[in-house]
């Protein structure tokens, strides 16, 4: 569908990850209009115009998650980073609405 395979997370896999004391870094591309409504705890804030413009950021050893509300803008940004040669790019599957429905919780922005 963007020319790379995107891996998905779900939100069961980032609880095993937390459980297991492994690093990622967990960003929402979302604007924020929508972040003002509550964020996945953790999650920083970078909205998907600036990720271009912050690329060289997302290079690091440390793999990124990254989800906006249903999952489609966030694969977006990760086809963009992958295609940028970010390694360990990450999409949550289902966004923060999956997040929801798995009954994980929001809260608000820093």
């Amino acid at each position: 569908m963007f020319g790379v395979a995107i891996e998905e997370v779900t939100p069961q896999t980032l609880e095993e990850w937390d459980a297991e004391g492994r690093a990622y870094r967990l960003v929402d591309v979302r604007s924020m209009a929508e972040t003002a409504r509550g964020v996945v705890p953790g999650a920083e804030l970078v909205p998907l115009h600036l990720v271009p413009l912050r690329k060289d950021e997302f290079k690091d050893d440390k793999p990124v998650v990254l989800y906006c509300q249903s999952g489609a803008r966030s694969a977006q940004a990760c086809a963009f980073l992958a295609q940028q040669g970010v390694t360990g790019v990450h999409n949550l599957a289902g966004g923060i609405v999956g997040w929801a429905r798995a009954g994980k919780p929001i809260v608000a922005p820093d």
